[in-house]
């Protein structure tokens, strides 16, 4: 039986039938050359669909060949003259080399090695032309502007763009990561360092391609609302192939074609190489990211080869070429582009007979230019153009460059040409002449920068290309041309009141009762975005689902099971929640997109996103700083906070440290308040510098899910309030006096040590409202930097010290929150008023949660009313104002165990 008909040879993957495998073939070829490749799609859909329906169960391959997307005869043709091109490009290629050796050639004796990249830029650079002088539009009056996600490491081939194009001086190119004078230029892409030039910061790897399909929806959701025609702008997001590998790379490519995000460009690097060495040394990293994204649903255009390949190709007719591209990996190609022409006419097309026969007429200096296609422009602009023009579908574009293309022996497609920065006079005379500069022997010790006269060609096309697009790119607006008046706080009286008699809220329904207020204002509601990540119940925000809907760029195409309710859950194309399911990175993406939109879109936004708050900082840390860089202007509200007050949910939820990690970030303002009313102070004091005086700040605030009465603003402790501490229930007179300090739910059971002071010990006590012991702790170093660099003038009072200099007594902190975060005011705890030493005792959540009763729970991390007691008692036994036998009978009679473990490590 021969293999035609042998089904054993069916099943081992050998044709059984070559005939009618022939007659197939043949009749797709016709298809192909009579109707176009579109119409052969369409057909091979159809037949994999009626083989699904047929119960033909195959695995889907979401790959295509190892060959270019766009057939030649498909490429969009470049409208530029790639002559002038190539020539900016390569100068451009100097200056970013030039500026990199240039500052690590002259560090000063014990100044370090300032470091730079040289091979990544000269990896992109042709793609960056092609955007720079075709594609990205700046903001105009006809355009809203084009989003740019940089590629970190690249940053100095932007500079030497900005440098021809008259935006960034020689000066600054001289002082490249030399910021601290002011002069320099900001190592990667540092919107807070450069506020006029970065957009966004995307050298924490994986960050920048989460963050940006984020933003993409973000300008979805702005037009779908009404509040900015966003339909023609794009954002382009450059990464590294070795970046993928970063969870947060890949983590939202399926919301962004769920949502049809066709204002979406990813465009990834594929050079093969991470840091240190090949990426997949043994796969093929485009195949593995195509498969990805295409199963994903998305639009990919592979651009594997340059054009010297299309002749060879297209006399590939048994495949033999197709199938060695297909087979050979990543490590070997990565080692062809170290070598020569001769290395690959050996290892590559001498493989196999027939490729050697191809390019047996070629010399080896003909087969080593054989170029990959990110470094042909025509094949970029082409497949930039596709990209540019798909619709319905985000589009990412797969394109394979050499690492540190032109810099021959010194590190092209070397693994070290990520760390190459220190180059030879004979390494740079070689790279001028790679690159045809005209710069003199004379000068290569000199490695002066280079540029062309104003009235030469390349000059002027530069500055034309530019025009045509609208101004220069990338580019930050600083503040928005927008203006709002926030509404008077007693606007928010609902939450400023005392609660009725018998009736108690948390400071979370303190929130929603702000936010609600706020929706309502005929001006800011409409640019306020909730954000929530599937918990809008358990913060009883589940009200605003029907009152302002969920934004679904589809609507809500099915009727939801709570239809018959008051507050059903309603999904809706002009929504103005975004939900983003449990998903905390792509709730702070979210966040992040809208409050920076007064510089990216023009539009202020006050963004609230709330989750809860062991899932914040902890989790999403990282882009939290980023948020920090970028200048956002929004809040964060970590719900269900407190390691003692979300009670039953253990380890892994009870948060006792995020305004530790809170404190860490320069700009963000951070508060624990405990009453409604200073939730609402708080609130309407971030509006007030986020919106209407534009101040780069963002604020955190922690919310409780414990219910108790709330007590009202007392007139005149707002700004108290703001600065972090103010007196909120004094005691009565007498001699024997503490101080109790206290913030969240914890400063309630400073209430209840006030009285048990005073009934079982008769000590008094003043107790203290702290709700942000972070502010606390920045204005009193900033009094005490003051006070160092100032001798001879009058010294500033940090204000605990200004709250806390009139009283006597030992003062005791206690928060739901590690020791650390209260510890942080000790240095500013002043003398008692009568200039005697006091004592600063400090009690905290340190240790790991554990679910029980709030009130087991207080008594475990030993910050309830007890022990605040106990400490009080001590603190004024070493004083010498009580003995210390009353501190053991205090003790024994509230039945605390002395010899228990330390719940540190309990």
């Amino acid at each position: 039986m021969s293999a035609q008909t042998d089904p054993q040879a069916s099943a081992s993957g050998l044709d059984s039938d070559l005939q009618e495998t022939r007659e197939w073939t043949d009749a797709l070829s016709a298809v192909i050359e009579s109707q176009g490749s579109e119409r052969a799609h369409f057909l091979l859909e159809q037949l994999l669909e009626h083989a699904r329906q047929s119960s033909v169960d195959m695995p889907f391959s979401a790959n295509t060949g190892y060959v270019n997307t766009i057939e030649p005869s498909q490429e969009a043709r470049s409208p530029g003259n790639l002559e002038i091109e190539q020539r900016l490009r390569a100068y451009m290629r100097w200056n970013a080399m030039a500026m990199v050796v240039k500052a690590n050639r002259h560090n000063p004796p014990e100044g370090g090695d300032l470091g730079g990249h040289i091979g990544s830029f000269a990896s992109l650079a042709s793609m960056f032309g092609a955007g720079f002088n075709h594609f990205w539009h700046a903001e105009s009056d006809n355009h809203g502007g084009d989003l740019l996600y940089i590629q970190g490491h690249v940053s100095p081939g932007i500079y030497a763009r900005a440098y021809l194009e008259g935006r960034i001086s020689e000066e600054q190119l001289l002082n490249f990561r030399q910021e601290v004078d002011g002069k320099g230029l900001s190592s990667y892409p540092h919107p807070k360092l450069m506020p006029e030039f970065w957009q966004f910061p995307t050298v924490s790897m994986g960050l920048g391609p989460l963050m940006a399909i984020y933003q993409a929806r973000f300008l979805k959701y702005l037009h779908a609302r009404g509040i900015a025609n966003t339909e023609n702008r794009k954002v382009w997001v450059f990464c590294g192939d070795g970046e993928m590998d970063e969870v947060e790379s890949l983590g939202a490519i399926g919301l962004a074609a769920r949502e049809k995000l066709d204002n979406l460009v990813f465009v990834i690097n594929c050079n093969l190489q991470r840091l240190d060495g090949p990426v997949r040394g043994n796969g093929k990293i485009i195949q593995e990211l195509e498969g990805e994204f295409r199963g994903a649903g998305w639009n990919v255009i592979k651009l594997i080869w340059g054009k010297g390949w299309d002749e060879l190709l297209a006399k590939d007719h048994d495949g033999a070429l197709r199938k060695l591209m297909m087979e050979t990996n990543d490590g070997d190609y990565q080692a062809m582009k170290a070598n020569d022409g001769a290395y690959v006419r050996k290892n590559f097309f001498g493989r196999d007979p027939r490729t050697l026969k191809m390019v047996e007429h070629m010399s080896d200096d003909e087969i080593w230019n054989l170029q990959r296609g990110g470094h042909d422009s025509q094949k970029v602009y082409a497949a930039f153009h596709a990209a540019q023009n798909h619709g319905g579908q985000p589009s990412v574009l797969l394109i394979k460059t050499v690492k540190g293309f032109g810099m021959g022996k010194i590190g092209e497609a070397k693994n070290t040409v990520h760390q190459t920065k220190k180059l030879s006079d004979e390494d740079i005379k070689a790279f001028r002449d790679r690159f045809n500069i005209p710069i003199p022997d004379s000068q290569i010790a000199e490695l002066p920068f280079y540029k062309p006269a104003d009235d030469t060609p390349e000059m002027q096309y530069l500055h034309a290309r530019r025009k045509a697009l609208g101004g220069y790119l990338p580019h930050r607006r600083v503040k928005s041309e927008e203006s709002f008046t926030v509404p008077a706080l007693d606007t928010f009286k609902a939450v400023l009141e005392p609660t009725p008699e018998g009736r108690e809220i948390s400071t979370t329904q303190a929130y929603v009762r702000f936010l609600t207020q706020l929706l309502r204002d005929q001006a800011l509601g409409p640019r306020v975005v909730p954000i929530l990540v599937d918990e809008a119940r358990t913060f009883g925000m589940e009200g605003l689902f029907r009152q302002i809907g969920i934004y679904n760029p589809a609507g809500q195409q099915y009727t939801p099971v709570d239809k018959d309710q008051v507050m059903y859950y309603k999904e809706d194309k002009a929504g103005q929640i975004l939900q983003e399911g449990i998903n905390e990175a792509g709730g702070m993406s979210s966040w992040i997109a809208a409050a920076t939109s007064y510089s990216t879109n023009n539009r202020i936004m006050i963004p609230f996103y709330v989750y809860y708050s062991m899932f914040g900082f902890q989790r999403i840390g990282d882009l939290a700083w980023a948020a920090g860089d970028m200048q956002a202007r929004g809040f964060l509200l970590g719900g269900t906070s407190g390691r003692t007050t979300l009670n039953g949910e253990g380890l892994q939820h009870e948060d006792g440290h995020s305004h530790i990690l809170a404190g860490t970030i320069p700009n963000c303002v951070s508060y624990d308040p405990t009453f409604a009313h200073e939730v609402a102070v708080i609130l309407h004091h971030g509006l007030q510098r986020m919106v209407e005086r534009q101040e780069n700040v963002f604020y955190y605030l922690t919310l409780l899910n414990e219910n108790y009465a709330m007590p009202g603003l007392t007139p005149g402790t707002e700004a108290q309030i703001i600065k972090g501490m103010y007196l909120c229930k004094p005691g009565a007179e007498g001699d024997k006096r503490v101080q109790l300090l206290g913030s969240g739910s914890i400063l309630r059971e400073s209430f209840a040590a006030q009285t048990l002071l005073a009934t079982d010990w008769g000590v008094q006590a003043d107790v203290w409202s702290c709700p942000s012991f972070n502010e606390l702790t920045r204005d009193g170093q900033d009094a005490e930097r003051w006070n160092l660099l100032h001798p001879l003038e009058a010294p500033r009072v940090p204000f605990v010290a200004q709250q806390l200099g009139s009283t006597t007594g030992p003062v005791v902190a206690s928060t739901d929150y590690m020791k650390a975060y209260a510890e942080q005011i000790r240095p500013f705890i002043p003398a008692n008023a009568d200039g005697t030493a006091r004592s600063y005792k400090v009690l905290g959540t340190d240790g790991f949660g554990r679910s029980d009763f709030r009130s087991k729970l207080r008594e475990h991390f030993e910050i309830n009313r007890h022990y605040i007691v106990v400490a009080a008692l001590k603190a004024l036994a070493q004083d010498g104002k009580l003995p210390a036998q009353r501190v053991a009978e205090a003790i024994a009679k509230y039945g605390i165990q002395a010899d228990r473990i330390n719940p540190l490590y309990a």
